[in-house]
């Protein structure tokens, strides 16, 4: 029986991309940097994944993705920006102002906390995650949050879910899923800590071979199925 699920909150519980689009046009217009084009948005998106993987895989340290990000896209645009360090503050403030909740994610999270604990476990950068924890309402909602910056370590590492337990209390790895849109970090997460795994997978992407997938959902409310 699982009592406690550990949620993914950017591309799960939340929806990044449009966060992430309206914060760098407002940054875009803060700095007079010019327009930022949905096709720019878009390339920047992939550099930001690209880091993002490179930190999961531990070939660099978060200080690395926030500004080596910017940094490969300007120079991609062709744009000479130099205050990126300064950008890059602004930016994690404004990632907090764009509230889209995935799924109606938050009817079911408050749905489920009769039923299981819930808990968020997350890469993100503490200024960003916590201002989007308060305005989204998660932060009063869960039992409890676990951010990389705080843990001392990144998902998928084995230890950052051992910290995780740690504080919550051990359990059996049936009792425990986690629920995450990113494979690499997420589901080999889940895979490392040896605790069920529920991908989710709203664009229908291919399953991947190597990883173990317990279940794959398409939405979130898939989940009331499982537990």
């Amino acid at each position: 029986m699982i009592k406690v699920i550990l949620w993914d909150i950017d591309g799960t519980l939340l929806n990044f991309l449009a966060a992430e689009k309206n914060a760098i046009r407002t940054c875009f217009s803060q700095f007079g940097i010019g327009e930022c084009t949905d096709e720019m948005i878009a390339r920047y998106s992939q550099i930001n994944k690209k880091y993002w993987k490179m930190l999961e895989a531990g070939e660099i340290d978060k200080p690395a993705v926030l500004h080596g990000r910017f940094a490969e896209f300007f120079a991609s645009e062709g744009i000479e920006f130099s205050d990126i360090d300064a950008l890059n503050a602004e930016y994690q403030q404004r990632l907090g102002d764009t509230i889209e909740y995935c799924d109606n994610s938050f009817e079911l999270v408050k749905s489920l906390k009769s039923r299981v604990k819930q808990y968020a476990v997350t890469n993100g950068t503490a200024v960003a995650q916590s201002r989007k924890l308060t305005r989204s309402g998660f932060g009063e909602l869960l039992d409890g949050v676990f951010i990389s910056d705080s843990v001392g370590y990144e998902k998928p590492r084995k230890e950052f879910f051992d910290t995780v337990f740690a504080e919550i209390g051990s359990y059996d790895g049936g009792e425990v899923m986690i629920v995450g849109d990113s494979l690499t970090s997420d589901i080999r997460g889940g895979n490392n800590a040896g605790i069920l795994c529920c991908w989710y997978n709203p664009e229908h992407d291919e399953r991947p071979d190597g990883l173990r997938i317990d279940y794959e959902i398409t939405d979130l409310n898939e989940v009331k199925n499982i537990i």
